[in-house]
């Protein structure tokens, strides 16, 4: 993979976002054009010109992600409660039973999307720097578009959990693959994880394989475990999460807010966090309130820089000849992966009008 298949794969992550949810493309468009937008501001570009900062320094080094992504989800679902002069009670204040009921179905049911976002995010994962949201976004747009009730999606329909959990967990290891081979790590964990190896003198590279290959089983071992460990701890933190919502909302409410703020402050010991949260959350909130999905955004702002950075590069290397992105064999198979989910619903229409036009009795 180079800068061209790269450029592809963010493009194709971006192609899937308009999909996502129950909104018209058309908002779910303009949403991740804002996104895009968000995502220029500050020096973080190939050519490292300030854009959109007017002036403020604390904008040089772009929006911070984890801030906006607290302000969009949280804040604004603090301001949905504080205008809603009739909120509903919270569910979760019913007994929860077993948790585990009813799973072995779930994995018949939906085996196929299962299968589908493991294999989906263990590619994606591979890909250095994609991560786990990427592949989330990615398999949650396909599942919708490959299911028999697309409408039930962004309601909380498990088809979509399903495959998006899928994707993102097997994203998870498959991001251990360029780490453990090339010592190049393929997310924001394996970079930390990579280091902890070196503190072990388990230097990452393809050698490890040959002079130490009974430290990769040792690593093999431990994620089997920790993924054994995982099934009762969940179950355990399910079962503290309700306690938790049976609080009062007049009490809950303003305590998340609290946390938020101590948390965008604490990132670089700023009131400038707090703002962005205050900013985001706000904004977020007006585009809810106006039918336009929230998600584009935050995936625009997280693969806008990506974007860039690969297309310019792609052009450098190729001195402008956009043609490259189509003549190599990789970039050309992504490429018409991206450019059929963009025009899937054209070919959806017009496969309906054809076979509406068709005379009754011809098969």
């Amino acid at each position: 993979f180079s800068s061209f298949e790269y450029f592809w794969l963010v493009v194709l992550g971006l192609a899937g976002a308009v999909f996502i949810g129950n909104a018209s493309v058309l908002k779910a468009s303009i949403s991740l054009l804002l996104g895009l937008l968000v995502a220029c501001i500050g020096l973080e570009n190939p050519a490292a010109h300030p854009r959109f900062t007017f002036g403020l320094p604390q904008l040089m080094s772009g929006v911070e992600l984890i801030p906006m992504m607290v302000g969009m989800f949280a804040v604004s679902e603090l301001l949905r409660y504080i205008t809603n002069l009739d909120p509903p009670p919270i569910l979760a204040t019913e007994k929860i039973g077993n948790i585990f009921t009813g799973m072995w179905r779930l994995l018949v049911q939906y085996r196929w999307p299962l299968v589908r976002g493991s294999a989906l995010g263990t590619v994606i994962g591979i890909q250095p720097g994609s991560g786990a949201d990427m592949a989330s976004w990615m398999s949650y747009a396909m599942s919708k578009k490959f299911s028999r009730e697309p409408e039930k999606f962004g309601t909380g329909h498990v088809e979509g959990i399903v495959e998006s959990g899928a994707a993102n967990n097997s994203s998870l290891a498959g991001a251990w693959i360029p780490a453990i081979v090339f010592g190049i790590p393929g997310d924001s964990i394996t970079a930390i994880a990579i280091g902890v190896l070196y503190l072990k003198n388990m230097n990452p590279g393809p050698m490890i394989f040959v002079n130490n290959p009974e430290n990769i089983y040792a690593i093999f071992l431990v994620f089997i475990l920790a993924n054994i460990l995982m099934v009762p701890l969940g179950w355990l933190t399910v079962k503290v999460a309700t306690r938790i919502l049976k609080v009062a909302r007049n009490i809950l409410m303003p305590t998340i807010l609290l946390f938020c703020i101590v948390g965008s402050f604490a990132i670089n010991n700023s009131v400038w966090g707090v703002v962005l949260i205050l900013f985001f959350g706000v904004l977020a909130f007006v585009l809810e309130e106006n039918g336009f999905p929230v998600a584009p955004a935050i995936l625009g702002v997280v693969l806008g820089t990506m974007m860039e950075e690969n297309f310019v590069t792609s052009m450098i290397k190729s001195d402008g000849d956009p043609w490259v992105f189509f003549t190599r064999p990789i970039a050309m198979w992504l490429a018409a992966g991206t450019l059929l989910i963009l025009f899937w619903p054209v070919l959806t229409w017009a496969w309906g009008r054809w076979r509406k036009s068709r005379p009754a009795g011809n098969p």
